[in-house]
């Protein structure tokens, strides 16, 4: 039977790489709900939208077409934008558009709509405890924010990203831990039925396995 898996945790403890790894494997949809946030902040950037104006950044999504390809690319407004949202920048913008209580409502209602069907593995920051409430697994993904560093580094080496050394990512991102985990509108936090997994010093393929091992009683069952 098909399944949704529901992967939470902060900013770059690899989550969006584990979650295309293991959709891969299922044959399921990857759905990068960061994306959409990264995405509305973009566009408010670029719309001279203040961050922390509700009504107008809500308004503005109303007109926002935000389509996740099971590929990997972004597309907004028809716009490919997988590489534009990724800056270091544009992720303390989505940090700051994701305490919008009404920015997340309308965005949950999307991420809901599409896991319907199941054959879903869904990460962000609130999957686990507002999105999927009812997913069959639930990971709480984490690791040092050096480690996480170093590995956006690489990232934005790899990818051409303009990027700030290790050391001053580490710092934005115990930033946006902070600003994750004491936001108002359902701040980051493990699910009570989540299982924790410190990826610090795991691989891809051991961080896979172990969820896929969590994940196979469910995946044998009868539908």
């Amino acid at each position: 039977m098909k399944i949704n898996i529901a992967i939470d945790g902060p900013s770059a403890a690899g989550k969006s790489t584990i979650a295309k790894k293991l959709a891969e494997k299922l044959g399921y949809v990857h759905l990068d709900t960061g994306a959409m946030y990264r995405c509305t902040a973009l566009k408010a950037v670029r719309s001279g939208i203040a961050l922390d104006d509700e009504a107008s950044v809500c308004a503005m999504l109303e007109d926002t077409d935000i389509r996740l390809l099971s590929t990997g690319e972004v597309f907004m407004d028809g716009e490919d934008v997988s590489q534009a949202i990724r800056t270091d920048e544009n992720s303390l913008a989505a940090s700051a558009v994701s305490k919008l209580p009404k920015v997340r409502e309308e965005l949950v209602r999307r991420q809901q709509k599409m896991a319907e069907e199941k054959g879903y593995i869904m990460d962000g920051r609130d999957i686990g405890t507002v999105v999927l409430k009812d997913a069959e697994v639930k990971i709480f993904m984490t690791a040092s924010p050096e480690a996480r560093a170093e590995r956006r580094y690489k990232q934005n080496i790899e990818k051409g990203i303009p990027t700030s050394d290790i050391a001053t990512i580490a710092e934005e991102i115990r930033q946006r831990d902070y600003e994750d985990t004491h936001r108002a509108a359902s701040p980051l936090k493990k699910a009570d039925d989540a299982t924790e997994i410190d990826t610090s010093y795991m691989t891809i393929e051991e961080v896979c396995s172990a969820i896929y091992a969590l994940a196979e009683p469910f995946l044998n069952r009868e539908a």
